[in-house]
């Protein structure tokens, strides 16, 4: 399963974004059962993990974004969403939608570029 990140961009520092991924048909019915969770992968680091939240709506952030990102999800529409705030120059990477953990595939991935 592949889900796609859209909304990136560049964006200067302070402002906000909203990132969103929408879940393949072939998951629909099992959407439900799963934990999602914002991923991303900056210039020469290793993809970590920034945000999630439980089918039942629970959330959990990496200290680095807690207070600044909100993670929310829509189980209807099968959509997970990223708002981000007060964005930092040190948010820059590549942005990614997965189950937590994670399928083995991962999807493209939404740039969001920020600049000081």
């Amino acid at each position: 399963v592949q889900l796609q990140a859209s909304g990136g961009g560049l964006v200067q520092a302070g402002g906000s974004l909203r990132l969103s991924c929408a879940a393949p048909r072939t998951i629909f019915s099992v959407f439900t059962s799963y934990t999602m969770a914002w991923y991303r992968q900056g210039p020469g680091k290793e993809r970590e993990m920034v945000a999630s939240i439980t089918a039942g709506g629970a959330t959990d952030y990496a200290d680095s974004v807690k207070g600044r990102f909100t993670i929310s999800r829509d189980n209807s529409k099968k959509t997970v969403r990223l708002l981000m705030t007060d964005l930092k120059s040190e948010d820059t990477s590549v942005y990614y939608c997965n189950a937590n953990p994670p399928w083995e595939r991962w999807g493209q991935g939404t740039l969001v570029t920020v600049s000081s």
